[in-house]
């Protein structure tokens, strides 16, 4: 690859990240959106993201028939259809196994896939969050395994972390700053340059790749971290009797106190990627001790809530057992239909322990990804008119904002709100 004229770019991976990220650069570039899954090329060739993340009239504007020289996004399974390109972007997710340790599998596959099509001068760009050391230690190896080809030689590499934030449509992936670098001082400008390209927010070229891997992996474990600090005041202020959303608002009104809300923390970044950093220093002979911590305070948060609620509901003679309660929300966060690793299913396993009648509703979730997931039915629509016991307010979708709650509730009843939204009519809140 001489110049950015002759690029040709793969985007391997096309959820949350990939597809937003790949329909960017279809706009300057030749681009192949390769995955796995043929449900997903089949929908995203039809002009539709149901993820959200992309609108059906933006993605239909770059999508081509055919991979060609010309600028444009086409959608493919086939491995056939990524061997012209020159630059492959990996943007695979990065999960834990159910001991919280990285699951680096989907990374290794990915790398598989593209050493298969591999050739010499190309460059390989890593954007799946990880700790430092993976993308020169871990991903590499295969590369040059399954290519046969000599890393720095034959073939070049970059990491680039994404910074997606699902479901915001002002901070689109343009329009956030994007940290580069590269295996060479040579190819991290050019990685660099290639980003400028396209990112108008503009780019921080690091000096290294592993200098970039530990940027990436500390942006949530210091959001992690302050979250943990508010959620353990909030269990601090309500044995208080003290409201702690107004000692925050009073608090913050120093120029240089950080507004943090407690809450559920969830989701596939913040919930995740301290782990991948606490691995690391544990295979260096040091524990990490507030990052887990935080991590422990953070993950214990949804059996909190349930339990708040169930002594609400018993300091108003509430049977628990075999109580209606309608649960407002399943997604990670609000206005996204984004339901991996959401701790509100935390809340409702434990709620169930208690044997009560729970109804999940959330117009955003897909019902049968949510079973799939999680063994839980949801609805999209709240038809049944029940009067409830309990209601729990646990995503502030825009939906939820409107609803009469107390047109839903049974008039001795318990309404609890983990956002901190609902004002005078919540009788318990973080």
């Amino acid at each position: 690859m001489s110049s950015l004229e002759n690029i040709k770019i793969t985007v391997v991976g096309l959820g949350y990240v990939g597809l937003p990220l790949a329909r960017l650069f279809a706009t300057k570039y030749p681009v192949v959106g390769f995955d796995i899954n043929q449900g997903r090329i089949n929908e995203l060739n039809s002009g539709t993201d149901s993820t959200l993340e992309v609108s059906a009239d933006v993605l239909q504007s770059v999508l081509v028939d055919k991979p060609s020289d010309s600028n444009g996004l086409y959608c493919s399974s086939n491995l056939a259809d990524i061997k012209g390109c020159n630059v492959y972007i990996i943007t695979v997710p990065t999960p834990v196994d159910k001991n919280n340790r990285p699951d680096l599998t989907p990374l290794y596959k990915s790398s598989e896939t593209v050493g298969k099509v591999l050739s010499k001068g190309d460059i390989v760009i890593y954007e799946s969050t990880v700790y430092p050391g993976v993308t020169e230690e871990e991903c590499i190896p295969v590369l040059e395994k399954i290519s046969g080809l000599i890393f720095n030689k034959d073939f070049f590499a970059g990491y680039s972390p994404e910074r997606i934030n699902p479901g915001d449509k002002e901070h689109t992936v343009e329009k956030i700053l994007k940290v580069t670098s590269g295996s060479t001082p040579e190819i991290g400008q050019k990685v660099d340059q290639l980003y400028k390209s396209v990112i108008i927010a503009g780019t921080h070229l690091a000096p290294s790749i592993k200098v970039a891997e530990a940027a990436k992996v500390i942006e949530n474990s210091q959001r992690d971290i302050n979250i943990a600090f508010v959620n353990e005041l909030a269990k601090i202020f309500n044995r208080l009797n003290i409201d702690t959303h107004a000692v925050l608002e009073a608090a913050g009104t120093k120029w240089n106190f950080l507004p943090f809300k407690p809450g559920l923390v969830g989701g596939h970044c913040i919930g995740v990627d301290p782990y991948y950093l606490a691995q690391k220093a544990q295979e260096h002979g040091y524990h990490p001790e507030i990052i887990l911590a935080g991590r422990r305070l953070n993950d214990g948060m949804g059996e909190y809530v349930a339990h708040e609620v169930v002594k609400l509901m018993v300091k108003k003679d509430i049977p628990v057992k075999n109580a209606n309660i309608l649960v407002l929300g399943i997604t990670f966060k609000e206005n996204c239909p984004d339901v991996r690793n959401t701790k509100v299913i935390d809340v409702l396993n434990a709620l169930k322990d208690y044997d009560a009648n729970i109804t999940v509703y959330d117009p955003w979730a897909e019902p049968a990804e949510v079973k799939h997931e999680y063994g839980w039915d949801s609805i999209r629509e709240l038809n049944d008119f029940r009067d409830y016991d309990a209601i729990v307010l646990a995503v502030a979708h825009d939906q939820f904002k409107k609803l009469d709650l107390m047109a839903l509730c049974k008039e001795n009843k318990v309404i609890y709100d983990v956002k901190g939204i609902l004002g005078d009519i919540a009788d318990g809140k973080l």
